[in-house]
């Protein structure tokens, strides 16, 4: 959070609007329309910060082997863990901002390393945005994982 925070110190907007994600939490089973105030219709002046990027089901991420040399695209469906290499990659949430907005892809990321010798060890765990991937990249010696973009659904073509 600090890395956000500083962010935010900057100027910039945040990426989805914190309030409508923990309303969400609390009772996923309420109807909320993202962008539209409870109170009634948008007047036309509501704040730009205030409309939240559209959540998807899939994050596509691509990740390098800096061993090989090699880049791979990964699909990876929110909630389901994906394997690169020694990496376990799970993706919580993958958000898009709407057309009418500066466009901005942000990722929920849990990544996990898994060693041979040992315990598993968790070497990233927050939000990846693909304008900034310097933001709150992954610190690993073997790989970088980005987002690359966000879909509705996986890609069988």
């Amino acid at each position: 959070m600090i890395l956000v925070g500083t962010a935010f110190s900057q100027g910039l907007r945040p990426p989805v609007d914190v309030q409508l994600l923990e309303a969400l939490e609390e009772e996923p089973s309420q109807n909320i329309t993202p962008g539209v105030p409870e109170t009634g219709p948008s007047t036309g002046t509501q704040d730009r910060t205030s409309v939240p990027l559209a959540s998807v089901k899939v994050a596509v991420l691509q990740a390098l082997d800096k061993v090989t040399a090699r880049v791979s695209k990964i699909e990876a469906e929110i909630g389901r863990p994906v394997r690169f290499g020694a990496l376990d990659i799970i993706a919580h949430s993958c958000e898009k901002s709407p057309p009418e907005e500066a466009p901005e892809i942000a990722a929920f990321l849990e990544i996990t390393e898994f060693r041979p010798d040992g315990e598993p060890i968790q070497v990233f765990v927050g939000w990846m945005f693909a304008s900034s991937p310097a933001l709150s990249a992954m610190e690993h010696s073997v790989y970088d994982v980005w987002v690359f973009e966000c879909r509705a659904k996986i890609d069988t073509g």
